[in-house]
This record gives C-alpha cells, sequence and structure tokens, in this order.
C-alpha cells in the first residue's frame, strides 16, 4: 500500500457518490426514457436509427444489470486509488471521466430543456465531488494535470464503460 496524505474519501467517496448519481438514475432512467423516446426522435432526427432501437430495448431489469456492472467497473477504480494513495490512473481517469460525464447530463437536460436521468445529482453531487477529489489530489501532489487529450480519453473511457455494462447488462437480464 502507498503511503499518501490523500483523504480516503477522495479515493472511496467516487464510488459512493457514484452510487447516490446512478440510485437516481436507476429510478428514473428507464421509465424516463420510454416516456420521451417518440419527442425525443422526432426534435433529434439527425440521430441514427440504430440509437433508437438501441434505447427501445433497454427495460429495467437491462438497465439494474449495467447498473452492477458499472458498480465493478467504479469499484475497482476507487479501490486503485486507495491503494495507491490517489497516483492510479485508472483511479484518476475514472475521477475525471465521472466529473465530465456529469457535464455530459447537464448538457443534455439543456438540450431537451427539461429534467434527465442523472441531471439533478450532477451538479449537487457528481460536479462538486469530482472538483473537490481533484482538489484533495493535488493538495497531495498527486494530481497529474488534464490536458485536452485527457478530456477526450475521459470522456471515450467514460463512453465506452457505459457501452460495455449496457452490453453485459442485456446479456445478463437475458440469461436471468
Amino acid at each position: 500500500m502507498t503511503t499518501s496524505n490523500v483523504n480516503p474519501l477522495a479515493t472511496y467517496g467516487l464510488f459512493l457518490a457514484w452510487a447516490v448519481h446512478d440510485a437516481e438514475e436507476l429510478a428514473f432512467g428507464p421509465r424516463w426514457l420510454r416516456e420521451n423516446l417518440p419527442g425525443l426522435r422526432e426534435r433529434f432526427p439527425g440521430v441514427p436509427e440504430a440509437v433508437w432501437r438501441a434505447a427501445e430495448g433497454v427495460d429495467e431489469r437491462e438497465f439494474a444489470a449495467a447498473v452492477g456492472v458499472m458498480a465493478v467497473i467504479v469499484g475497482a477504480a476507487a479501490a486503485a486509488g486507495a491503494r495507491s494513495g490517489g497516483r492510479s490512473s485508472f483511479y484518476q481517469g475514472a475521477l475525471a471521466g465521472f466529473g465530465l460525464h456529469g457535464l455530459v447530463h447537464l448538457a443534455q437536460a439543456a438540450a431537451v430543456r427539461d429534467v434527465t436521468p442523472g441531471s439533478v445529482t450532477s451538479p449537487l453531487v457528481v460536479i462538486p465531488f469530482s472538483l473537490w477529489a481533484r482538489g484533495r489530489l493535488r493538495r497531495a501532489g498527486v494530481l497529474r494535470p488534464v490536458r485536452l487529450g485527457g478530456v477526450v480519453t475521459g470522456l471515450a473511457v467514460a463512453a465506452g464503460a457505459t457501452v460495455v455494462s449496457h452490453a453485459v447488462g442485456r446479456r445478463l437480464a437475458a440469461r436471468f
């Protein structure tokens, strides 16, 4: 175990903040999508049909399974952060991706001009926690600077983890 003066809440807190945020998504996501999909299709005709078909296929069981898969990913990142005193690239990347994905939720809500799943906890939990944890890492001298390439990578990793979580979630929901 690497010693560090990083508050354990900055590392393990990633999982806690994620759990609060994903509880909101779990409670409202599938129903909101079902109720709003026709209007979204009409409002955003440029979105490929494959995206709409995939969205139509997401039910509560698949979504819950996907959240469970993501819990494993985020939990592993938080544990890696704790073990390394906040130095882990995996943890720091997950933390950056988590904060950036909060901004994506706010952009989604702005695009549809309404509250969307995840848009309530993003400004209240996701973004403030991410900034606070990054500040703790900075004060401890272990924060790697984020450049444009890191932002793009962070968003890509977050999107990839979401796609993997839903793919595995779909398979799990179909099996059980």
